[in-house]
């Protein structure tokens, strides 16, 4: 906590007295700054799982205290992230926690405006510009999804709303609303859109493992559906090993500062749906499941398929 929050708040204060005192160049720190909000909400996610903490009180209050800084309302996206562990892979329990995905045939027996629509939703300016910062800047405002769970969700959203309010106004006191503006949104918007980008690639690439219900398995889903996303230092340090997620969703009390000793222990994990960072460019082409081959197609080749069965009916 200390080697990410120090910094982080260290880095945020130079950049405020330094924008406020007219230095915009105090602005190349914000890649920084951004990769450290980043780990906290990946700390914040180990203690969703009870993993971060020897106990859940603890892990949840810290998990509390984290989303204010990560705009995250801590027990909304515990429920929504529990269902997506518990249903990763499973094509009759998607709509929780993950990113949209259509199989050929639903996309094909959608209408026109659906399919351009979810044309848009895939697309790469969409899914890691536009969609991050409606996530974090709107959709997290409501508990959407848990309206209708209880109070807990409710409470969960607007306290820290009014949390992160107190903060930012407090800010907004001393810099002024334009600076912390300049300073506190490209922060949040570089952790959120690289934070959306490492999960769409431990879920979404070619060789990736979905199933119907009666034949979906829990394990199958976590090792075969999660990838190994291998980085180098110190891009590891900063995204908390959660690159190693095919182990993290097989068992995800498992802290992420324990990850790379399960590669160590069983070595044949570390090969198992390994990427490096330049082999995820491939997988952001990927947009529909095709059941038949089982695997994750382009909108290309979903079109040269639907084509070749037409062309096989007529």
């Amino acid at each position: 906590m200390a080697i990410t929050l120090g910094p982080l708040f260290g880095i945020v204060l130079v950049m405020l007295l330094a924008v406020k005192s007219g230095h915009y160049l105090a602005f190349a720190l914000a890649p920084l700054a951004g990769a450290l909000l980043l780990r906290t909400f990946i700390i914040q996610h180990d203690c969703g799982h009870g993993g971060f903490l020897p106990k859940r009180t603890g892990n949840d209050w810290t998990g509390r205290a984290l989303g204010v800084l990560t705009f995250t309302p801590y027990d909304c996206w515990k429920r929504s992230h529990a269902l997506h562990h518990a249903n990763t892979g499973n094509l009759d329990a998607r709509g929780f926690g993950d990113v949209d995905t259509l199989t050929v045939r639903e996309f094909y027996s959608r209408s026109r405006v659906q399919r351009v629509l979810y044309r848009i939703y895939r697309n790469p300016i969409v899914l890691f510009g536009v969609g991050p910062a409606y996530l974090f800047l709107l959709r997290h405002r409501l508990p959407i999804g848990l309206m209708k769970e209880g109070p807990r969700y409710w409470v969960s959203a607007i306290a820290t709303n009014l949390a992160t309010a107190a903060i930012l106004g407090s800010l907004m006191f001393y810099f002024g609303v334009g600076t912390t503006a300049l300073v506190v949104l490209p922060i949040l918007l570089i952790a959120a859109s690289t934070g959306v980008w490492l999960f769409y690639i431990q879920h979404q690439f070619e060789q990736a493992h979905w199933d119907r219900g009666p034949d979906w398995s829990f394990h199958d889903a976590a090792l075969k559906g999660s990838s190994h996303l291998d980085l180098p230092q110190p891009l590891r340090w900063f995204t908390a090993n959660i690159g190693v997620h095919h182990v993290h969703h097989l068992a995800s009390r498992i802290p992420f500062y324990r990850l790379p000793d399960v590669l160590t222990a069983y070595p044949e994990l570390r090969r198992l749906n390994r990427f490096t960072a330049f082999q995820t460019l491939y997988p952001l082409a990927l947009s529909l499941w095709d059941e038949n081959l089982r695997r994750l197609v382009s909108f290309r080749e979903a079109a040269s398929g639907a084509a070749r069965s037409k062309a096989r009916q007529a």
